[in-house]
C-alpha cells in the first residue's frame, strides 16, 4: 500500500471521525434528556448512559396539568398561524421583488435583510407598546404579530431569491394565455416553489414554536402561554425543588415533533436553502 492510498484512507477516517464527533455533540443532549425523562425521581442524579429503571411518571405528571396541555394547543395555533401569514405575504412580496422591475428594488431588499438582523431585545419595549396599544396583550394574536415581524424578512428574502431563478418564459406564457398576476403566482409559480416554501415554512414554525422572550413578556395567564414559558414555569413540590424529570419530559414532548418535521422535509430544506446559490 503506497503513501497516496494511506493518505486517502487517513482522510476518509478523519472525515468520518469528525462527522461522528459532530453527531455526538448534536444528538447526545437530546438523548440524555430522553433517558432523564424516563428515570424515577430517586435516580435523576445518577449518571448513566442507559437507565436501569424505566418510569413514565414524569410524562403522566406533565399531561395531568391542564396548563401544559393548553400551552401545547396555544403553541400549535400560534406557530401554524405565523407560517400561514408569513408564506402568504412572502409569496406575494417575492413576486413583486423578484419579477417586477421598479426603482429602489435593491434598497427594499437590503432594508428587509437589515430588519431581520435586529435582536429581539432591542425592539422589546417598543413592540410591547404596540401590542398594548392594539389591545393584544395576553392574547395569541399579539404573539402571532410579533413572530411574523421577525420571520417575514427571512421568508421574503429566500422566496425572492428562488423566484428570480424561475424561467421568464413561464410568466410570459401565462400572460399570453390571459392569466392575471394572482393566477400566475398560484397556478404557475406556486407548484415550483415548494422547496423554498418548505424551508421557510419549517424555519418559521421552529422559530415560533421555540420563542421564549416575547411569549414571556406578552402573556400573563396560563390560558394564553405557549410551551417554552410553560416549561420554564414548571414547579416542584417546594420552592427549593427543581423538577428535572418533568422538565426533561416536557422538553422531549415539544422537541420530537420538530425532529420528525426536519426528517420528513430535509431534502426540501437543503434544496430550498441552496436555491439561487449556483447558476447554470
Amino acid at each position: 500500500m503506497n503513501q497516496r492510498q494511506l493518505a486517502k484512507i487517513a482522510k476518509r477516517v478523519g472525515f468520518w471521525a469528525l462527522v461522528g464527533l459532530i453527531m455526538l455533540y448534536a444528538v447526545f443532549p437530546f438523548y440524555y434528556a430522553v433517558i432523564t425523562s424516563i428515570k424515577p425521581s430517586s435516580e435523576l442524579f445518577r449518571v448513566e448512559l442507559w437507565p436501569s429503571t424505566w418510569n413514565l411518571d414524569n410524562y403522566a405528571q406533565i399531561f395531568s396539568q391542564s396548563s401544559f396541555v393548553r400551552a401545547i394547543f396555544n403553541s400549535i395555533i400560534v406557530a401554524f398561524s405565523v407560517v400561514f401569514i408569513a408564506l402568504l405575504l412572502g409569496i406575494t412580496a417575492s413576486y413583486a421583488l423578484g419579477r417586477v422591475r421598479f426603482r429602489g428594488r435593491s434598497t427594499v431588499m437590503l432594508v428587509i435583510l437589515g430588519v431581520s438582523m435586529f435582536p429581539q431585545v432591542a425592539v422589546l419595549s417598543g413592540l410591547f407598546e404596540v401590542i398594548r396599544a392594539l389591545n393584544l396583550y395576553n392574547n395569541p394574536a399579539g404573539l402571532i404579530l410579533s413572530y411574523t415581524i421577525f420571520t417575514l424578512p427571512f421568508t421574503v428574502w429566500v422566496l425572492t431569491t428562488f423566484m428570480k431563478e424561475l424561467p421568464m418564459e413561464l410568466e410570459e406564457a401565462a400572460i399570453m394565455d390571459g392569466a392575471t398576476p394572482w393566477i400566475t403566482i398560484t397556478k404557475v409559480f406556486l407548484p415550483l416553489m415548494w422547496p423554498a416554501m418548505a424551508t421557510t415554512g419549517l424555519l418559521a414554525f421552529i422559530a415560533a414554536w421555540n420563542e421564549f422572550l416575547f411569549a414571556l413578556t406578552f402573556t400573563l395567564t396560563d390560558a394564553q402561554r405557549t410551551v417554552p414559558v410553560a416549561i420554564a414555569l414548571l414547579s416542584g413540590g417546594s420552592a427549593y425543588e427543581l423538577p428535572w424529570g418533568p422538565i426533561m419530559a416536557a422538553s422531549v414532548v415539544v422537541t420530537v415533533p420538530l425532529v420528525i418535521l426536519v426528517i420528513i422535509f430535509q431534502r426540501r430544506i437543503v434544496s430550498g436553502l441552496t436555491a439561487g446559490a449556483v447558476k447554470g
